[in-house]
């Protein structure tokens, strides 16, 4: 009985594909480790960004840096910029530009300013927009009233003479709390926040020489509390004016000119040229 001839066998014309499919996958997984080291670059870079903010609202800058930059250190002594444990890179502790631009002047400011900010009469800090001098109603300003004490004439010359000294633009900031004003001078929060951050631009033009064109007055009531206005402590922190000497990226953002820095014209402690109580604003 003969036997039967087997099938004949195809060629398989296929066989292309898997070499395709293996370059295809290499391929996507390189672009896959790129995207992902791209991302980690991103992600390290606003998180150091979070944390300098976040540390100049709380005043531990120079921790929070560290802590992202220089990592943590484990049982070996050695530091991670990017993940908790062993390895990583050299630790970095470099501010951000915009932060050391004004960190020399908050350190001769503070300094300076060092028995007022022990009493609680002055507050000084370093925000993303620039160093901001925090000046209490209760030892700057009588309740309800636009008038500055005299006995505090010393402690703004000071403020003044780093004015002065640096180029940088300054915002004149009034606040009040929650509290309703109406009085035959002032019928709103309004009036009373914007007159004085009026009063303390002229102060700062007459005893420091600080040209008017660098500064610009805000008066903002009650709508941008920095505590609760349900206590009286509260209210008390939120009835304030704020120097805010902007560092020049937000100037530049904000389409503020600053001028070069001028010989001063008045010596701190020189006789006022303002008057205890300036006219009303009208």
């Amino acid at each position: 009985m003969a036997r039967k001839k087997p099938p004949a066998q195809h060629a398989n014309h296929e066989r292309w594909l898997v070499s395709y499919s293996d370059f295809i996958t290499l391929l996507f997984a390189f672009f896959v480790v790129m995207f992902a080291s791209s991302q980690t670059d991103k992600a390290k870079v606003q998180q150091i960004s979070d944390s300098v903010n976040q540390a100049l609202k709380t005043g531990g800058m120079t921790a929070a840096v560290h802590e992202i930059l220089g990592g943590t250190v484990d049982e070996k002594g050695k530091g991670n910029a990017q993940m908790r444990g062993p390895g990583g890179s050299e630790p970095r502790n470099t501010p951000t530009p915009a932060v050391a631009e004004l960190l020399p002047s908050m350190t001769l400011l503070t300094k300076a300013l060092e028995s007022e900010i022990k009493a609680g009469k002055i507050e000084v800090h370093l925000e993303p927009r620039g160093l901001v001098v925090r000046l209490p109603q209760a030892a700057f300003f009588p309740s309800g009233d636009d008038s500055v004490d005299p006995s505090t004439y010393e402690a703004l010359d000071k403020i003044g003479k780093t004015i002065h000294e640096l180029s940088n633009p300054v915002r004149l900031e009034g606040h009040t709390d929650s509290v309703p004003i109406h009085t035959a001078r002032f019928h709103s929060n309004w009036e009373l926040s914007a007159s004085r951050s009026i009063v303390m631009l002229d102060l700062l033009a007459t005893r420091s020489g600080i040209p008017r064109e660098r500064m610009a007055i805000a008066g903002y009531a009650d709508t941008a509390p920095i505590a609760a206005n349900e206590t009286p402590e509260g209210r008390a922190k939120n009835r304030r004016v704020d120097i805010v000497i902007l560092n020049q990226e937000v100037a530049i953002q904000r389409g503020v000119k600053a001028e070069p820095p001028r010989v001063p014209v008045a010596a701190p402690g020189a006789p006022s040229a303002v008057p205890t109580k300036p006219p009303a604003n009208k």
